[in-house]
């Protein structure tokens, strides 16, 4: 249909060019005696008013008026009456109106058109009906509209649209993470609104679209946006990596910025447009001068590799310290929040915390559960969950609750990692695997089942010393995490004749701050 409105837009714009305009311009062609002639030769009824009224003005205040075709100026869109073009952009759906605004300052004054934008609010939503009847009351609030039409700003209705249609957003995210599962204390369809696989499912259509980016800033202000190259869904976060030939120098760059991107109209009849207008929804800002040799984690022959928290890994090229690629790791919890309600700006706010009742402040903390992986390419070493965890109120040290998961003199809670450990990694002309690094996910959830503390993040495994006696089996080493809620410790001895690692040891500290204000204690 589109097409062949085109087609008969041209048509009658190539009639128009054959004939000789009259000495006012379009606007002056002749009409019925005794009635004044309308933008583009249309005729109107007396007190009526035409569509476009606000916008002309704009252009005209401008001084963008309409010239005659000649050999040395031919015909072209952007020389049309802005009279014509308003008729064009009639025809126009919300989309394709929000990429036409984009082609100069003119086009978008004229896109703002409030005659145009009220019509495509109106359609997208018209009062419910009752046996095709209209209410009275919801009938006179859209004559009100109408009328008032004029008295709104340029561009007003087109704003009134766009809230709209990111209010049903919400109200559709909001139905899709409403069931939980009990057993990860996290939404159960979060992995399959993520799948590409379900783009278009009924229930995720809304959802649909959903992808990454990351804002490259220069020291000079300069922007450079990537979009995701690939995705990694695992059991409990999503691996995104951004790799390519065309990075910016290091040396320019000031920070980083990782953006949720969904498409702002969402239609469930149909896939979203991949160039139609995007919602940018900031996840975490990055300062990129924290690339420092404290914040390297691992090497091979070709890179070296940064850590970032919170969960951000960036590579270098070992010759020219120049960007290789870039991972970011989200863990899933309020990860579809994170990545759409929030704006280019500023994050998604956290709803205000209620504290939850502790029935036994006395006896510290019991009946917790925490599932951990460890994992890198698809590739899971380790997929552990533990159940009835505790800790006394007396283990509290230096500010942390110190919370077991393995004892190191428990032989029966000693658990392998299965495979050989590596962090896999891949350019567009080359791949490779840092020993000893990898990703490590972790879902601590207290004795109602919600979840606590969950973090996605690299680490890396470094010698050491065991922490609770001599090193009599084997090489031992330790991973360290550490975030403003907790920290993770892990102890690992290499057996040589099996080649693998054990992990002999795991412990959770829990800050003191973060378990006050989630019971609403004192400890």
């Amino acid at each position: 249909m589109a097409t062949g409105r085109g087609r008969l837009l041209l048509q009658h714009w190539r009639g128009l060019q054959a004939l000789h305009w009259p000495p006012g311009g379009v606007g002056a062609a002749p009409g019925l005696a005794g009635e004044a002639p309308g933008p583009a030769g249309f005729r109107k009824r007396p007190g009526t008013r035409y569509a476009g009224t606000a916008a002309l003005k704009q252009c005209a205040r401008r001084g963008r008026h309409y010239k005659q075709p000649s050999a040395d100026h031919p015909a072209s869109l952007e020389s049309m009456p802005s009279e014509i073009l308003l008729k064009i952009f009639s025809y126009l759906d919300a989309v394709t109106l929000l990429c036409t605004g984009c082609v100069n300052r003119r086009f978008y004054h004229l896109a703002n058109d409030n005659f145009i934008w009220i019509r495509i609010y109106s359609t997208a939503f018209s009062p419910k009906r009752s046996n095709w009847q209209v209410n009275s009351a919801e009938k006179t609030a859209v004559s009100m509209n109408l009328l008032s039409v004029e008295d709104k700003e340029a561009g007003y209705w087109k704003k009134e649209y766009i809230t709209k249609q990111r209010a049903s957003v919400k109200a559709a995210l909001a139905r899709v993470l409403k069931p939980v599962n009990p057993y990860t204390g996290l939404p159960v369809k979060t992995k399959e609104a993520l799948s590409k696989t379900n783009i278009f499912s009924f229930s995720f259509s809304r959802l649909s679209g959903l992808g990454w980016v990351i804002i490259l800033k220069e020291k000079n202000g300069k922007e450079y946006i990537m979009q995701h190259i690939d995705l990694l869904i695992n059991d409990s976060s999503v691996t995104i990596i951004w790799y390519g030939r065309n990075w910016p120098q290091l040396a320019t760059l000031s920070t980083l910025d990782l953006c949720g991107v969904t498409p702002v109209f969402m239609d469930r009849s149909k896939p979203p447009s991949k160039n139609g207008p995007r919602w940018l929804s900031l996840i975490t800002k990055y300062n990129l001068s924290n690339l420092t040799e404290s914040t390297m984690i691992g090497w091979d022959k070709l890179i070296r590799i940064f850590c970032l928290h919170p969960g951000l890994l960036v590579g270098l090229w070992k010759r020219e310290e120049e960007l290789a690629f870039v991972m970011a790791n989200l863990h899933f919890h309020h990860l579809v929040e994170k990545s759409t309600l929030g704006s280019a700006t500023v994050p998604y706010e956290l709803p205000p915390h209620t504290p939850l009742l502790d029935d036994n402040p006395e006896y510290g903390l019991h009946g917790y559960q925490l599932h951990v992986d460890m994992h890198s390419g698809g590739v899971f070493y380790l997929c552990g969950t533990f159940r009835n965890l505790f800790t006394k109120k007396g283990s509290i040290e230096n500010g942390y609750v110190k919370l077991v998961v393995v004892r190191f003199k428990n032989n029966t809670e000693h658990l392998p990692l299965i495979g050989k450990v590596g962090l896999s990694w891949r350019t567009d002309l080359f791949s490779g695997c840092i020993k000893s690094c990898s990703i490590m996910d972790i879902t601590l959830l207290d004795e109602y089942g919600k979840p606590f503390w969950c973090l996605s993040s690299p680490v890396c495994m470094r010698s050491s010393v065991p922490s609770d006696g001599p090193n009599f089996l084997g090489q031992t080493y330790c991973v360290d995490y550490v975030d403003s809620e907790g920290k993770v410790h892990v102890e690992l001895v290499w057996i040589k004749e099996t080649e693998e690692y054990f992990i002999v040891s795991l412990v959770l500290y829990l800050k003191i701050a973060k378990i006050n204000h989630w019971f609403g204690t004192a400890y």
